[in-house]
């Protein structure tokens, strides 16, 4: 597995879909189920927004969450060999964005096709890398700004718990 040169990425990127993992940590709080995100500087500015990124060249999903999951907040995940997403969201940027009444996120950057998981994490999350801070939120008061879109997946994946 190994990271393409940035100008060859950015030509891929804007050539085809790119596959990715989106993911979303979860814990029972006080007041029902929490979901963890990540503040990060994005084309929106500083949003919050679920986890995750592409799957490099011969990399498991499994392992593209754990690897995730260590890069942003240092955590480990449970997760069985071959893990199966809850939902499949997609991701456009404005120019590509389809007008057919469904529901996608936008993504100045790529059109992508998140695999999307529900995970619950071992061991306290510590922000790192493109995370500028990690809290834990009640899916009944999510923090603004969200990711555009990222709101729609959150709502689809807490309305399928057990991924």
């Amino acid at each position: 597995m190994s990271f393409l040169p940035a100008e060859l990425y950015r030509t891929i990127e804007r050539s085809m879909p790119i596959t990715c993992v989106d993911f979303v940590p979860v814990r029972d709080g006080a007041d029902g189920l929490e979901v963890g995100l990540i503040l990060r500087a994005s084309p929106f500015g500083e949003v919050w927004c679920h986890l995750g990124g592409r799957i490099l060249y011969g990399e498991t999903v499994s392992d593209a969450l754990r690897r995730h999951a260590s890069e942003t907040l240092a955590v480990a995940l449970d997760l069985p060999a071959d893990p199966q997403p809850a939902f499949v969201y997609q991701w456009f940027p404005d120019d590509l964005r389809p007008h057919d009444g469904g529901d996608y996120g936008r993504d100045p950057r790529k059109h992508a096709i998140g695999l999307s998981f529900v995970v619950k994490v071992a061991g306290p999350p510590s922000p790192r890398n493109e995370a500028i801070d990690f809290s834990y939120f009640s899916v009944d008061a999510l923090p603004k700004p969200l990711w555009p879109g990222a709101g729609q997946l959150l709502a689809r994946l807490i309305s399928r718990p057990g991924s």
